[in-house]
């Protein structure tokens, strides 16, 4: 930590013009940072000897740690929201930043639209992998994204595009607090198809079922209309745990992955906020829906056209939102954004290669659930052979089944195997 004092941070409402306090700090600072646009709102030429134009910010930050006397940065929004007040508080401490924010580009586009956002997610995509982002909006209802290049309002759509089913609208907030400020409400197509210039914030909203507009409600605590919310930000909807029994999703013929069985494969898979969960075989989209539930984007494969029906029931009885595909793997995977994660499901002949498919594309984790000793084999050789580990157990559950005389019985259920891989790192031998 470099030690450094009288750093006033200011967003830009504090910044502007007319605002004597402010205008003083700015007047006497030996050093001010900003961007162009920023400087120049604050009336500082940007060819001066003590103006810095944020480019990179390693440089930027060496040239304020070697000025002496007070600085000022000027920022956008609230500097300390996914701002420059993180990266100044770990170069030069807490204690010597004074911050001034404004009102952030999030709380600004929510405002221009009359839409509360305590039950929003909030992604960055500066200097991010996009993907994350593009994962969120799948999941998620009411989704702010800070863009960036490679994840703007075009590779949006686009994302959103590349999942069946799962609909939403775009709000693009162009320039926000400038005279050339535009907000403009796009379908991701509308999206995909445009040119974006400007500085952007998207929101990202659910669509209701008539296919009008939404009001984005997410899916935490006392997102109802009227409620009164408790935690801000969007909170995984698995209230009651994980593992839910069979009975909590319909199925046909019992054709649905025990809950014994799921809670493990979840407990493997991993699936979180910001990933993207293949089902590949969902049947009744059983482990789909749990994976959504925890905050996971899922894409649900599916050959049987009364199973994709079951899935769109099951998700949208448990409040989530599952992308479905009809078709028969591995050529119905082809099309679809890359997993972080991949769920495998039942036990045809066909197994190895579809497991050597979703191997060839998962980013860490497969995770593949059968009843036939004689497909073990195939399965482990498709793990290994794309740079996976393969592990794992057989599991056979007895449940307590009562009896008459008011006594009590173990119920054997039929055993399955769970076998699963993560990725190596070829160079670092290192799991993913």
């Amino acid at each position: 930590m470099t030690a450094r004092a009288g750093i006033t941070v200011l967003g830009p409402e504090a910044a502007g013009d007319g605002r004597a306090a402010t205008a003083g700090l700015i007047a006497g600072a030996a050093v001010v940072l900003g961007a162009r646009r920023h400087l120049l709102a604050a009336g500082v030429d940007p060819a001066e000897p003590r103006a810095v134009v944020l480019g990179p910010l390693a440089p930027a930050l060496d040239r304020l740690a070697a000025t002496e006397g007070p600085a000022v940065v000027l920022a956008s929004g609230d500097p300390g929201f996914f701002g420059v007040v993180r990266c100044l508080a770990e170069r030069f401490g807490p204690g010597a930043l004074d911050v001034r924010p404004g009102v952030s580009s999030v709380a600004g586009a929510f405002a221009r639209l009359g839409l509360p956002w305590d039950d929003a997610v909030v992604v960055s995509a500066h200097g991010r992998d996009p993907r994350t982002a593009f994962n969120v909006c799948r999941a998620q209802r009411k989704v702010a994204v800070l863009t960036a290049p490679g994840a703007g309002p075009a590779e949006i759509g686009a994302a959103l595009l590349a999942t069946p089913g799962v609909e939403r609208e775009l709000v693009v907030a162009t320039d926000l607090g400038s005279a050339g400020e535009r907000v403009e409400r796009v379908t991701p197509a509308q999206a995909a198809g445009r040119d974006w210039p400007g500085v952007h914030v998207v929101l990202c909203l659910g669509v209701d079922g008539a296919g009008g507009g939404g009001t984005g409600a997410g899916s935490g605590l006392g997102s109802g209309v009227g409620a009164m919310r408790v935690v801000a930000g969007a909170v995984p909807v698995a209230e009651g745990g994980w593992g839910l029994p069979e009975d909590a999703f319909e199925h046909r013929d019992s054709l649905v992955t025990k809950a014994e069985v799921r809670a493990l494969a979840l407990a493997r898979l991993g699936p979180r906020l910001g990933e993207l969960v293949w089902d590949v075989g969902a049947g009744s989209g059983s482990v789909a829906v749990e994976c959504a539930r925890l905050g996971a984007a899922v894409v649900a494969v599916e050959r049987a056209e009364d199973g994709v029906a079951r899935i769109r029931a099951n998700a949208a009885a448990h409040r989530v939102d599952v992308a479905v595909v009809h078709g028969s793997a591995p050529e119905a995977l082809d099309p679809l954004p890359e997993p972080d994660a991949v769920f495998v499901g039942g036990g045809g002949a066909d197994l190895p290669a579809i497991v050597t498919a979703c191997a060839g594309r998962a980013r860490r984790t497969v995770v593949v659930t059968l009843v036939a000793v004689d497909r073990l084999p195939g399965v482990r050789t498709a793990l290994l052979a794309a740079g996976f580990t393969a592990e794992g157990v057989q599991l056979q559950a007895s449940r307590l089944a009562p009896l008459p005389g008011e006594v009590t019985r173990l119920a054997a259920a039929n055993p399955v195997f769970v076998l699963w891989g993560t990725r190596v790192d070829p160079l670092s031998g290192e799991l993913a």
